[in-house]
């Protein structure tokens, strides 16, 4: 895989159209970096996004097991 992905490979990968994959990357809900009219989405970083699907993990468990808490991802 090549170290970026375009948003239309990535709406193919989840089986949504083009527009929508747009929303997430506008409402930071995919990882992705605005240049001009552009989106730089790195094949990493939507890799470890899909593993999750966009969620990070629960404060109270990860510092149990000695991670640092994140805020999880959030949909209005």
């Amino acid at each position: 895989m090549t170290a970026r992905i375009t948003p239309k490979e990535v709406a193919k990968r989840l089986n949504v159209g083009t527009r929508a994959v747009y929303a997430l990357l506008e409402q930071g809900i995919l990882p992705g970096i605005r240049l001009g009219k552009r989106w730089l989405i790195t094949a990493h970083a939507y890799e470890q996004w899909e593993k999750t699907c966009g969620m990070r993990p629960r404060s109270d468990v990860s510092e149990s097991i000695g991670l640092k808490g994140q805020t999880e991802v959030t949909v209005n």
